[in-house]
């Protein structure tokens, strides 16, 4: 299996390629920014892009959706995020920008399969509306992305629009605090961590 983590934009989103080491397409998980450099990677294994998931709607993690020829994915709850400037944010840093390419429409526990990989949806509000992470079942067990809901030593906003502390806690404290401990955590951005050190360290257990 290919894993990559590429960090793009002024924002320093971590943008994902997968791909199986026998297939030549390839997953793009949260591609928003600097296109050259997703492609250098594209290149390197030569590969073509199959598909591209957006884990929010957030302009720093889709601005670049556009970029690749082939069909988006966002949760249903997210994808008007994708259509409009304002509600991806762009609108607020004079850049707007609106997704055009095909978009899917994601749902809970959907698993998404490609060649060798399997991919299962978890819905995970609380930053957006329509967050989600990607739980992966199939070559390996044991890695999640998590999006901008859980990071290393950190969790998401929940004080932008669509945003909800407590949907947030629900998401981390239901959904990911009961992945086994070792399981890998690759966040949208920061470095990677897992599930046991975050249930131990994550200020998230400090938010009142």
């Amino acid at each position: 299996m290919i894993l990559e983590t590429i960090i793009v934009g002024p924002m320093q989103v971590n943008c994902y390629i997968l791909a199986c080491a026998e297939s030549k397409g390839a997953i793009i998980i949260d591609p928003g920014d600097e296109v050259n450099k997703i492609r250098a990677v594209l290149d390197k294994y030569h590969l073509s892009p199959a598909m591209v998931i957006n884990t929010h709607g957030h302009y720093d993690h889709i601005g670049s959706d556009d970029q690749f020829s082939s069909s988006v994915y966002v949760h249903k709850q997210d994808v008007e995020m994708l259509k409009d400037a304002k509600k991806n944010l762009s609108a607020l840093f004079s850049l707007p920008y609106k997704v055009t390419s095909q978009i899917n429409l994601l749902e809970d526990k959907e698993i998404i399969k490609m060649d060798c990989l399997e991919l299962e949806v978890l819905h995970l509000p609380g930053h957006t509306q329509g967050g989600i992470g990607l739980l992966m079942k199939k070559p390996e067990k044991g890695i999640v992305f998590t999006g901008d809901t859980l990071f290393c030593q950190g969790v998401g906003r929940y004080d932008l629009p669509g945003g909800s502390e407590q949907a947030l806690k629900k998401s981390i404290t239901e959904k990911l605090f009961t992945l086994p401990v070792e399981t890998k955590v690759y966040p949208g951005h920061g470095p990677a961590t897992t599930i046991g050190r975050e249930k131990n360290n994550n200020c998230f257990n400090r938010i009142d």
